[in-house]
């Protein structure tokens, strides 16, 4: 009688785990995407959630020109896998107890099956623990602390964008002796500035050396004369903000008012073209690092990405749109060949060395941690008045393979993990011949 009893039961649940994978086919895919509407990160999250769906458009083969530029009508056209795609947008201001809540509802509540976002580092990690114990993946988009893919590393976690080793690395050469040797760091105080300013640390390889510690400031900081002062009496050559956000639009106004530029040089990366828009006249003709600018790469995805941003949202890709629409292809990429199954089990071995083209050319998951490659730009700023927004002069493209950050993973998990990377390092080699 009990192996009768057993046998139906297994019988039960095979009926109804096939029922399950039969549902999937058409039902819906809900994608939740964690943003910052109303906090500090507001600009990049506007460009993380108009990137990421004009990226699903371009993956799922959709023009919104053929729904009037309606995105609602054109995102209501997509299909992976012959699931229709939902995207439930979540604000969470950068903060990472709200973040955190809503990620849980999103999954228990909502039934999202990816989790994407947030512009904020601070916010991932608490995230990243949360779609693990959930077991469902995250693409991390556009946080660039290092520690997202290192110290913080787990299986379920991916990022399709940059981290600011490779701002770094691709800047290295080009900080000449003409900036002066010794630099000083004023960084935000939180995980993002942080683990950058340590990750600032490559610079060494052009010569670069450090006078201080960095110097932090609170996110929250709307007067930095008293961090300012401390750039000034620190006998830097040269110094090195990192700031992220509408902070960044106050940080560089009070760098000009202050004179700062007249005693040592400005390295900053260059942001996104509303905090451009606002710098000092002074700054015209800086040459620095950027992650993307629309204007740079001359392909048909990044037309795709133009075309559609200002069709639909009236404007220009900016800083973030690029990295988030390359998250979106890569999810579509990943679904459409484990045939709409998003268990972390199917799509892992699916994204660890997955190699794609998108806006900024070819990028390249590493399978050890997650982190893909992609190509950065070397740029001056020729203007702050163009009215396409076309405020640089492009001096360079750095290959990704060019660019290869460091592996920070912790020992034990690098010493299992890296043997993944062999075949992927040799094709990596391969993309430089």
């Amino acid at each position: 009688m009990l192996r009768k009893l057993v046998l139906l039961v297994t019988l039960v649940l095979m009926v109804v785990g096939f029922g399950i994978v039969a549902a999937q086919d058409s039902e819906p895919l809900v994608i939740g995407l964690l943003v910052d509407q109303s906090g500090p990160l507001t600009l990049y999250g506007f460009e993380l959630e108009y990137g990421f769906k004009l990226g699903l458009l371009q993956a799922a083969g959709v023009n919104p020109a053929d729904y009037g530029n309606d995105m609602d009508a054109a995102l209501a056209a997509v299909t992976i896998a012959g699931r229709p795609v939902e995207v439930l947008v979540r604000d969470n201001a950068s903060n990472p107890d709200n973040a955190a809540s809503q990620a849980r509802e999103l999954i228990e509540q909502g039934g999202a099956e990816i989790l994407v976002g947030a512009p904020s580092s601070g916010v991932m990690t608490g995230v990243q623990q949360v779609a693990l114990d959930s077991d469902v993946i995250l693409f991390a988009a556009p946080a660039a602390s290092p520690a997202i893919t290192g110290a913080n590393f787990n299986v379920n976690t991916f990022r399709i964008c940059r981290n600011t080793f490779q701002d770094f690395l691709a800047f290295a050469p080009y900080a000449t002796k003409e900036l002066g040797a010794n630099f000083v760091i004023l960084a935000v105080d939180n995980d993002f500035g942080r683990a950058s300013a340590a990750a600032a640390g490559v610079l060494a390889s052009a010569g670069i050396s450090f006078v201080s510690e960095p110097i932090y400031a609170p996110l929250e900081t709307t007067d930095f004369t008293p961090y300012l002062q401390q750039v000034l009496d620190s006998g830097a050559d040269a110094v090195l903000p990192i700031w992220a956000g509408d902070g960044s639009i106050t940080l560089f106004q009070q760098i000009a008012e202050l004179g700062v530029q007249d005693k040592m040089a400005v390295v900053a990366a260059f942001n996104s073209n509303d905090v451009v828009k606002a710098a000092d006249p002074s700054t015209i003709g800086n040459i620095s690092w950027i992650v993307y600018h629309y204007s740079f790469p001359q392909n048909d995805i990044n037309q795709f990405l133009v075309d559609g941003y200002k069709a639909v949202y009236n404007d220009v890709p900016d800083l973030f749109s690029e990295c988030s629409f390359a998250t979106a292809q890569a999810l579509v990429a990943a679904v459409t060949a484990t045939n709409g199954d998003t268990l972390p089990e199917s799509m892992i071995p699916v994204l660890e060395g997955m190699t794609f083209e998108g806006p900024k050319g070819t990028y390249a998951i590493r399978p050890s941690d997650h982190q893909a490659l992609v190509p950065m730009y070397i740029a001056r700023l020729a203007n702050l008045d163009d009215p396409d927004q076309k405020f640089f002069d492009l001096l360079a493209e750095v290959p990704a393979n060019q660019i290869v950050p460091p592996i920070l993973l912790a020992a034990e998990v690098a010493a299992e993990r890296t043997p993944l990377d062999e075949a992927f390092n040799a094709m990596i080699a391969e993309m430089g011949k």
